[in-house]
Order: C-alpha cells, then structure tokens, then sequence
C-alpha cells in the first residue's frame, strides 16, 4: 500500500449522539513473549485450558513439533513438508503451552464448544475448507479430523450452539447458505440463506463473520454488513426485519466491528427481553479505497437494539475513539469490554494504521449517554489484524494475535507480527476491591446441573456486605476470532435473599435458566457478583 494517507471525516450522521466518558485503570501483564504461532483463533475450554491455532498455509511457524513430528501435505502451497506446530494448548494455571497437530489449513475458520465440552471447529481454506475437526479437553489430547464432514466450502462462516445441541454453520465466503452439524441424515444438504446475498457487497462483501445470536424464542438473530433479520432456521423463514443500523455503515468483515448479546436477566419472566449491542467498524467504501492509499478512520459508534420488542429502533452511541477490528468480551459482571483494533483503514493485510491501545468498558446498565469508560492502562502491543480476545475463570481476559501479513514478519514492518500473549485485568481486579470480591465456597466446580434446577449457593465476602447488591452471572465461553466472539452468552440467573451463616459467610438459593432455549447445553462460568466486583468463576454442566 503506499505510504500516503488521506483520512477522511464522513459527514455528521443525523441522529443523537450522547457522550460521557469516565476513565478508570485496567492493568496488563506479559505472559508469554511467544508462544510460537499468532493466536487468530481461541476457545477456553473447561479444564482452563485455552485452545489456539492459526493458518497452515503460510510456512514454518516459530514453534517446532514434538518428537521430530511433522505434516507431509502436497496441497500447501509453500511447505509440502512441515515440522512446526500451527496450534497450541496453553495452560492458564502454570502459564505453560504445548503444540499441538493440526493436519490440513484453518485459516479463518469458525467453532464452538459443545455439551460433552468438546471444541468442534468447521471449515477453513484449501485442503481444509470442509474438514470438521475436533478437540476434547484431556491431558494429551490432541486435534481429530473428519474430511469431507461439510455439504460446501466453509471460510469465514459463524457457527452458534442450538438449543438441542447442535452446531448451525452461516455463511462463509461465496456461501449464501447455512447447515448443520452433526448431521442428522446423509441428505442433510446445505440451505440457501438470501439475506447474504442481500447484504453482499461486490468488491467488498461486508458479510462474512455474520454477528449471530441465539434471541429467547428460539430463533436467529442475524446481522450482516448493516442489517439484520430474525430467522426461523427450522422452517427457513424470516419472521421479521429489523431497521437498517443508522447512518447505514457496515460492521461485518472486512469493514470489522464487533457485536455482543447483552446480558439475560429475569428469566422466569412470562417474556424475557433481549438486546444486541454493535461497536465499531468502517465506513461504507473504506476497504475499495484502501488500494488507492487512503485510509478512512473507524467508526467511533454503538448501536443498540432490543430485538424482542414490537417495535425495535437502535439507540446510537458514541466511543470514546473510533475502533475497526475490536473484540467485544462480556464480563463477569454484565459489562463489555472493547479491546484491540485500529483507528484507521479495515481488516486485511496491510490495510489499518493507528493501533488503539486503550480498551473501553461499556457499563450495561448505565445511563444512556454515561456508559463508557476509558481504561488508563495502555498495552505497549498493538493487536491489528488477526487478534484476539477471551475472558479466564478468574476474571482477566487473555490477549494474543496479530499479523496483519500474509507470512510471518518481524522486523522492517510498521506491525510486526506478533507471537505474544497478554492478560488485561479489568479495573474489578484491583486489589482495592479485594474486601468486596465473593468467594465461591459452594457449589464445587464442574457440578452438572439441569433445567429450571434450584440449588445453594454460599459465598464469602469478607467485607462490608450489601444483600441487595448480589448477581449470580453464568457465561457460555465463546470461539473467538476476527473480532467476533461466537456463542458468547451470559443469563443473570434468579436468586433468593441471601443469610447470614456466620464467618462472613452468606447463602441463597438460586434458579438455573428454564429451558436449552434460554442457555443451550454447555459447560459454562459460573460467579457470584458482588458490588459489580465478580468472584473467580466456577465450571457447570447445564443439559
């Protein structure tokens, strides 16, 4: 690309802005200067163990294969015979890493953790493009592969956990259709999805990586490039359209935001209500541009929607800095963390400058216009493209990726790739609060729950304790990649009045979600959040 820039300010859009911004600090911590491989993709598993694999089709990684191991693919198109790993298990608790083996290419491939806890990943480019491959959390495991296990060609496609357990696979580059997995049948075919041709792009596509969640009646939420549908995937219907985001810029890949489902609350309610909340991107035209030298600044708005409601509009809000490929993490406590991305350009390589370095949490439950806030703590990394972001049981969200080139490059780049992991811990981690954080003494970790259950919970806080002032959250662990997290999804579960029990100690009772529709089954964290300061978190099984 060459070197000069000309950024551009779009005209004001005309609808309300509302701005406040409060700063708090965050702090970051180096775990690791490399773990050998850029972390594109990542999934916490429920060992603590976070899975992380980039692309096969590049050249040798920075991370040799154990035991003199090595992939022999004709297929790749620069190294038929490789002896460096492409993934890594990286073990939070001793801040360790293993290679792993992954046979054919997962460039920019999609997944999900299902019930029994297993990691299935769908798709990728070339020889992997309809390879299903699988990963259970155990000491020496290591990736299984099931070629030919998709009806077409998956890249850049979003999978998200149904309510009866199975994996729906959207999209993917020239793929205006959906499918299943597992399959049910061998005529389990592929389903044409129009909406993706609607929202297609020529010479851009601002399509791929669709935000989709799961609403609470059991349908799609499906956003792609600037709207969204709510889709009926059992009968292939669209039971309804939504407004066009305001100002009608783009948010899906390459002009990348981010988008999260908001938290679940009342849920023994006769109707729970639920809201999607979009960040960041490019404006329209940005990534045709970027060949010509010119770089347009990110877009510096969220956009909020109650998708339950009879009559749903989106409320616009302003960040305190435009923000293109940035991660949105769901917290313990209901809050939004936006991390990583550029000021300038789109996704792509070469195409963003201006690293953002400072994350963002947006307070959920803040007034409109006050919801943001500026974490002090700046990282020293930036994190372009092909970065990434999940949060850890004990509430600290792991950092890692970026390589905004099409090989490995570490000197004469203006962002060299970088092989490195971060954890960022949110201001609740200060030790200030330490007085204030809960302590799960009860239920044990990894306890296997059901529907609609009513269990004890007994915590401890051994500081000023404010009854009123207790949530109990329970987080699916996303897939995360190309700054989109899929399967993140966190219910405020219904509690009891808590009791004193003595030594600082404190029981209620509490109401796991009523149906798979609510929380699909899977492993999730479970925490006591007290004062909006979380606990560590505990595994559970619903199912």
């Amino acid at each position: 690309m060459t070197t000069h820039l000309l950024f551009l300010l779009l005209p004001s859009l005309l609808f309300h802005f509302l701005v406040a911004t409060v700063t708090a600090n965050g702090q970051w911590q180096l775990l690791q200067k490399s773990i050998g491989i850029v972390a594109m993709h990542m999934q916490l598993m429920h060992n603590d163990r976070v899975v992380i694999y980039d692309r096969t089709d590049f050249g040798l990684s920075n991370l040799t294969l154990p035991d003199g191991r090595c992939r022999h693919d004709p297929n790749e198109r620069i190294a038929k015979i490789d002896c460096t790993a492409h993934s890594v298990e990286y073990d939070v608790a001793s801040n360790t890493f293993r290679a792993l083996f992954v046979q054919t290419d997962v460039w920019c491939s999609s997944g999900s953790a299902v019930a029994d806890g297993t990691l299935i990943q769908t798709g990728g480019f070339n020889d992997g493009e309809r390879t299903v491959r699988t990963f259970n959390p155990c000491p020496n495991c290591d990736w299984q592969e099931i070629n030919n296990s998709l009806v077409v060609k998956r890249w850049y496609s979003t999978n998200h956990i149904l309510p009866d357990g199975r994996q729906i696979i959207i999209g993917g580059r020239r793929q205006f259709n959906y499918e299943f997995y597992p399959k049910t049948s061998t005529a389990d075919k592929a389903y044409a999805l129009p909406f993706l041709i609607q929202t297609y792009d020529k010479n851009a596509e601002n399509n791929l990586y669709p935000f989709v969640f799961l609403n609470v009646d059991g349908n799609l939420f499906i956003f792609a490039n600037n709207r969204a549908i709510l889709f009926n995937y059992k009968n292939n219907s669209v039971v309804r359209t939504y407004p066009t985001i305001p100002g009608g810029d783009p948010r899906c890949y390459p002009s990348t935001g981010s988008a999260v489902l908001l938290p679940l609350r009342n849920l023994q309610a006769q109707n729970v209500e639920a809201e999607v909340l979009i960040c960041g991107g490019a404006p329209r035209g940005a990534f045709e541009v970027i060949r010509k030298g010119v770089l347009f600044k990110a877009l510096n708005t969220c956009a909020r929607i109650k998708i339950t409601d009879p009559n749903p509009n989106w409320i616009v809000e302003t960040m305190p800095k435009g923000r293109v490929m940035n991660d949105m993490v769901m917290l313990p406590n209901g809050d939004v963390l936006i991390i990583n991305g550029a000021g300038l350009g789109t996704a792509g390589w070469e195409n963003a400058m201006d690293p953002v370095l400072e994350p963002f949490v947006y307070k959920t439950n803040g007034p409109v216009g006050s919801r943001f806030e500026l974490q002090n703590s700046s990282t020293k990394i930036p994190r372009m493209y092909h970065s990434t972001a999940v949060l850890l049981r004990d509430g600290r969200v792991l950092v890692g990726g970026s390589n905004p080139h099409e090989r490995y490059l570490f000197s004469k780049v203006m962002f060299p790739t970088e092989l490195s992991l971060e954890a960022f811990s949110p201001n609740y981690l200060d030790p200030k609060f330490s007085p204030l954080r809960p302590i799960i003494l009860e239920p044990a970790s990894q306890t296997h729950l059901t529907y609609a259950q009513k269990f004890n919970m007994r915590i401890q806080v051994n500081g000023q304790f404010v009854s009123d002032s207790v949530l109990v959250t329970m987080l699916a662990p996303p897939f995360n990649t190309h700054s989109f997290s899929m399967n993140q999804r966190l219910l405020v579960l219904s509690t009891g009045k808590p009791n004193g029990t003595g030594n600082s100690t404190y029981e209620f009772e509490v109401t796991t979600p009523g149906s798979s529709t609510l929380a699909p089954p899977a492993f999730y964290l479970l925490f006591a959040v007290h004062q909006e300061i979380p606990s560590e978190g505990i595994w559970i099984k619903i199912q």
